[in-house]
């Protein structure tokens, strides 16, 4: 029986599979349940006593052998096929194509991480706002002329629900949900009735501030628009003209120095080397009370600009569309991005 045995030896040493169906089958073959392994344990109790140790070991020898083969085969014959599947898993790999941020993304990142330095938090709501949120807690009651500054997109079936012009229908959320003092920004699209052109669309991006508390002045309104000018465009020189907006009282428009060291400062500038940056003023006492605060005891300041005209300034881009076309040859060159 042992010669038989060591027959068997031999022949698991020189099986050879050429699949994984042909190396468990063999495997079943000598180490399944009825396979021939525990067909010859079986006479394990008719050996005579002298030969059991050697009839062990022999079998021992035969266990080992057979599952040696079938882990050598399986792990050859699995990497074969992954190898059909992915190719050389040894080879180097291909570089990861390096992403890149979209410019309206990187370039409302640097606004929220400049305000955020100095307290403010970040604030969002709904892109379908009703009339009280976008208006008539603005100051902007049902047939307000200022309404028309603003042509708004309005839901056919429920007229008192369209899609919001401006952020500021966040800080009159704000408002009712929070107590002064009260410092918060809010980005977020914004879409208005408008042709599309290269200077102009139906849809932008705003981010706009606000901030309550005791003694509020305009003072800290600009001291605040300085330093936001500085940290975003590396110009401390500013200036605010008088303005109107529903909302704020007084109001100014905030232009930023830009210079006219090149030919573009000159186009982008029309040849002043100022430039228009965004609209301001102090909360008129209307739109706190509106939210549930006393102007008596508070006062604040609101700031709103187009997050979108920021980036065509920055990037020197000529065409407000090239920023909703989703062109990779536009939007790879912003790779190197944060």
């Amino acid at each position: 029986m042992l010669d038989k045995i060591k027959e068997l030896i031999g022949e698991a040493e020189a099986f050879t599979g050429n699949s994984l169906e042909e190396v468990e089958a063999f495997r079943i073959k000598f180490l399944g349940k009825k396979g021939l392994f525990n067909q010859y344990f079986s006479e394990f109790k008719n050996i005579p006593n002298e030969q059991k140790k050697a009839f062990g070991q022999t079998m021992n020898q035969l266990k080992t052998t057979v599952q040696d083969k079938v882990d050598t085969l399986k792990a050859s014959l699995e990497t074969t096929e992954e190898e059909g599947v992915y190719g050389d898993l040894t080879r180097p790999g291909d570089a990861i194509q390096l992403g890149s941020r979209h410019p309206i993304s990187v370039v409302k990142n640097q606004i929220i991480e400049i305000f955020s330095r100095i307290g403010f938090d970040v604030s969002e709501g709904p892109e379908i706002e009703d009339d009280w949120h976008n208006f008539t807690a603005l100051n902007l009651p049902e047939y307000h002329p200022a309404r028309d500054m603003q042509d708004t997109f309005f839901i056919q079936t429920n007229p008192d629900v369209l899609l919001r012009t401006h952020t500021s229908s966040v800080q009159v959320r704000y408002m009712e949900a929070n107590k002064p003092p009260i410092r918060t920004i809010s980005p977020g699209r914004v879409f208005r009735n408008e042709a599309i052109s290269a200077r102009s669309h139906c849809f932008f991006h705003q981010v706009e501030g606000l901030y309550i508390d005791k003694d509020v002045s305009f003072a800290d309104l600009k001291q605040t628009l300085q330093h936001f000018t500085t940290e975003m465009f590396g110009k401390s020189k500013i200036r605010l003209r008088p303005s109107y907006f529903p909302f704020t009282e007084p109001s100014a428009e905030v232009d930023v120095y830009w210079g006219l060291e090149t030919e573009t400062d000159y186009r982008m500038t029309k040849g002043t080397g100022w430039l228009e940056i965004m609209g301001c003023g102090m909360v008129d006492p209307n739109v706190l009370e509106n939210c549930g605060i006393d102007s008596k005891e508070y006062s604040g300041f609101a700031f709103g600009m187009g997050i979108d005209r920021i980036a065509l300034l920055l990037h020197q881009i000529s065409d407000i569309r090239l920023l909703s076309e989703n062109d990779l040859r536009f939007l790879n060159q912003f790779k190197s991005a944060l």
